[in-house]
C-alpha cells in the first residue's frame, strides 16, 4: 500500500525557514519522481518543485527558486523540501507527491503559515 506522509510543517514569522519532510512507502522510491505542491486558501493547488527518481535533477516553480530547495535520500525513502525567507504568499498546505510508471501518489498534506 503506498503511503506519503508529510511533516515538519507549522507556524513562522516571516523571513523564517522550515523544512518538510515526506516520508515514502509502498512503491519503488528510487523510480519515483518525487514533487512538492501547495494550496493556499481559495486557490487551486500549484505545483512547487520536482525531483527526478533516476537523476536527481530539480525543477522549481518561479515563486519558489532561489529560496527552496528539494532533496531526497533514497535510503531513507524520503524527500524534503527546505523553505527558506517565507513570505505570507507561502502560507498554504503542502502536498508531498510521487509520480512513477504505475501512477501519482499524494500524501495529506501538512499546513504551513507564515505570519507574524
Amino acid at each position: 500500500q503506498v503511503q506519503l506522509v508529510e511533516s515538519g510543517g507549522g507556524l513562522v514569522q516571516p523571513g523564517g525557514s522550515l523544512r518538510l519532510s515526506c516520508a515514502a512507502s509502498g512503491f519503488t522510491f528510487s523510480n519515483s519522481a518525487m514533487s512538492w505542491h501547495r494550496q493556499a486558501p481559495g486557490k487551486e493547488r500549484e505545483w512547487v518543485a520536482t525531483i527526478t527518481g533516476s537523476s536527481g535533477r530539480t525543477n522549481y516553480a518561479d515563486a519558489v527558486k532561489g529560496r527552496f530547495t528539494i532533496s531526497k535520500d533514497n535510503a531513507k525513502n524520503m524527500v524534503y523540501l527546505q523553505m527558506n525567507t517565507l513570505t505570507p504568499d507561502d502560507t498554504a498546505v503542502y502536498y508531498c507527491k510521487a509520480t512513477n510508471s504505475v501512477g501519482n501518489y499524494w500524501g495529506r498534506g501538512t499546513q504551513v503559515t507564515v505570519s507574524s
